[in-house]
């Protein structure tokens, strides 16, 4: 891969000191400037700048040195599945530390991604997790001495595995480097595609230890801000998306109870209808004959009260 792209024409040398205030100024608060190295399912990689393809991609391998990686290996959840004649969306949820979504994802599926739904086996295709991992570090191609930066993404089946010799998935190659008394950036690292693998996957393999101005250099550029922003998933800055996915609305939560509730009796609509007022019901009038009995009875009464 070509280290740098020449606008002199009568170039006799380069400076190995040319970093630029101005320009990391320029840089840090740009939110569309970015350079990666882009993989692809036919076996080449290619830089890109600000969304463009520069120069001409290689094939199989190349050489570059780790700058910076986070921690801990981040993990990605998109909801619709890759389709590349679609314009591109953020993700819906997204963790650099693989242990909780970030503050900026706009769909979070959990508040811890240990006990999220989409983290378990069966959520995704082919039995795998809906949730993946993916790791992104920050490297500098061999041999470039202008200390630019480029992200690098790393797939979930480049990362986890064993190696065979020195050749190994990236989680496994840096445990086999430190073994070995080295780290990522102290190695000139070959990024090759695996050709023995059914899809595509890469390997990593250390060719040599840095030379003591290639050590310099490193140090210098690990402390530029896009050293810290391309280890991250930031999305827009680093990716250049800015569409938000679609975010279906939630379904009604089902409740449920130990006993049945009681069921409230639905009050019937007033209908307009003449309520008829209650009728004082007339006083019945004795017949003569019930009154000439209650007469005698009486008077049989007053006899009894006389005689005593």
């Amino acid at each position: 891969m070509s280290n740098a792209i020449s606008i002199f024409q009568n170039q006799t040398g380069v400076s190995t000191r040319r970093r630029s205030a101005l320009g990391e100024k320029l840089k840090a608060s740009s939110t569309v400037y970015s350079r990666r190295i882009q993989t692809s399912n036919k076996g080449f990689f290619r830089k890109i700048i600000n969304g463009e393809q520069v120069g001409e991609p290689i094939r199989d391998e190349f050489e570059a040195i780790v700058i910076n990686m986070l921690p801990k290996v981040s993990r990605i959840y998109y909801k619709d599945k890759f389709d590349p004649s679609k314009d591109a969306t953020l993700p819906n949820c997204w963790s650099n530390d693989g242990a909780k979504p970030e503050a900026g994802a706009v769909d979070k599926q959990h508040s811890n991604c240990a006990d999220c739904a989409m983290n378990i086996k069966g959520s995704g295709d082919n039995g795998g997790k809906a949730c993946r991992f993916q790791r992104r570090i920050a490297i500098m191609l061999a041999g470039d001495t202008s200390g630019d930066l480029y992200q690098f993404n790393i797939p979930a089946k480049s990362l986890f595995g064993k190696g065979s010799g020195n050749e190994h998935p990236f989680e496994s190659y840096v445990t086999y480097l430190f073994s070995n008394r080295e780290a990522p950036d102290t190695v000139i690292t070959k990024i090759s595609y695996d050709l023995n693998a059914e899809s595509m996957e890469l390997l990593f393999t250390p060719i040599r230890s840095l030379t003591d101005e290639e050590f310099d250099l490193v140090s210098s550029v690990q402390t530029a801000p896009e050293a810290v922003a391309y280890t991250k998933i930031t999305v827009a800055q680093a990716d250049g998306v800015t569409a938000t996915p679609k975010i279906e609305a939630p379904k009604p939560k089902v409740t449920r109870a130990e006993e049945p509730e009681e069921e409230e009796e639905e009050e019937e609509e007033e209908e307009d209808t003449v309520i008829e007022e209650p009728v004082k019901r007339a006083k019945k009038k004795e017949t003569p004959t019930e009154k000439g009995a209650s007469d005698s009875l009486a008077a049989v009464i007053d006899a009894w009260r006389a005689n005593t």
